[in-house]
């Protein structure tokens, strides 16, 4: 039995992001990143900032569909989410398009370009996206009083939705290539 999750890049890891399936799929993924995770989580009362439901979408995007449709689905998803639901702070959307765009393009370039595998491709993508959002803060003067307190606050709440990404987006998105390139 294949493993679920693959070490070496293989051609074919990604889907077409054009097919009217796809494009629907990628639709989905943009609406459950921008409102449908994240209200689910408000309104439960669940803790956004150690779960960081609108990461998930962004870097599945990327996976299962390449740089271009992680870069439209993460890039998206912010302003989506506010116009729906008035979240996130419009102070921080800058940084989160560029955190979640910057997700969803490495986890694709790294499978579709660099040729990695997508465990490879989904650590890249987190430590890229999240490089990007604390350089926005810093570059627009959002970040107040101390660096290393900020990024205390701001990386180590989402360390453990960090490392579930990891383990679960990768098997997660060779289910879905897998079971799309089987429907033909």
């Amino acid at each position: 039995m294949p493993s679920m999750i693959p070490t070496a890049a293989a051609a074919g890891w990604t889907l077409p992001a054009s097919r009217p399936r796809a494009i629907t799929a990628q639709a989905i993924l943009l609406i459950a990143a921008a409102w449908l995770l994240p209200t689910a989580a408000h309104l439960s009362g669940l803790p956004v900032r150690q779960l960081l439901p609108m990461h998930w979408p962004a870097i599945l995007a990327g996976l299962c569909y390449g740089w271009r449709s992680g870069l439209l689905v993460g890039a998206g998803a912010p302003l989506v989410s506010y116009l729906i639901a008035g979240m996130p702070r419009p102070a921080v959307i800058p940084a989160m398009t560029v955190e979640l765009a910057a997700y969803g393009c490495i986890a694709g370039l790294m499978i579709d370009v660099l040729r990695r595998g997508r465990v490879e491709a989904t650590l890249a993508s987190l430590l890229g996206g999240r490089l990007l959002f604390v350089a926005v803060m810093v570059l627009t003067g959002a970040v107040v009083g101390p660096l290393g307190d900020y990024l205390r606050a701001a990386m180590v709440p989402g360390l453990a939705a960090a490392v579930v990404q990891a383990l679960v987006l990768p098997p997660l998105a060779t289910w879905w290539v897998r079971r799309e390139q089987s429907r033909g």
